[in-house]
């Protein structure tokens, strides 16, 4: 979705409020695994010109995306809340006088996708034959048979 920036960039106004609520298109996501969906993205704030008539954004991004545990792959809400005050480059096309919305919301979401998300506490559920998954304050206290063999290393 384009937002006409034409009245900003003509000096007819000051200022474009962009706030709304979005749904994020699942083609910006569905080469992400971890991510199942995105909910409702609300954005309130404007876009400016600088001295330099630089496109300026000044806004917050708020909202949750269902993420799969990294433990369970059971879906998990992660929030999402970013401030935003910078110059619109990459998803401002100047000769078109337009903003994709879509691909600026996309840009800043994509950079808060943890690489490792869990709500999971309880880790003894989660073992089988042979294995059981422990967490890092059970490994380092945990009796390693090759200790010895390291300690003659060092």
């Amino acid at each position: 979705m384009d937002i006409d920036l034409s009245l900003l960039h003509s000096k007819t106004k000051d200022n474009i409020d962009i706030s709304g609520i979005y749904d994020i298109p699942k083609e910006y996501y569905k080469d992400y695994e971890e991510i199942i969906s995105i909910e409702k993205i609300e954005i309130n704030g404007i876009i400016n010109q600088d001295a330099e008539e630089n496109d300026h954004a000044n806004c917050t991004i708020n909202g949750k995306m269902i993420l799969k545990d990294s433990i369970s792959l059971e879906p998990v809400e992660y929030p999402i809340s970013i401030e935003y005050d910078d110059i619109l480059e990459e998803s401002c096309k100047k000769s078109e006088n337009t903003l994709d919305i879509f691909s600026f919301l996309w840009e800043n979401i994509v950079l808060e996708v943890p690489l490792q998300f869990t709500k999971v506490t309880d880790l003894s559920k989660f073992h089988g034959n042979g294995w059981k998954l422990v967490s890092e304050e059970e490994q380092k206290n945990s009796n390693n048979p090759f200790s010895d063999l390291l300690k003659e290393f060092k």
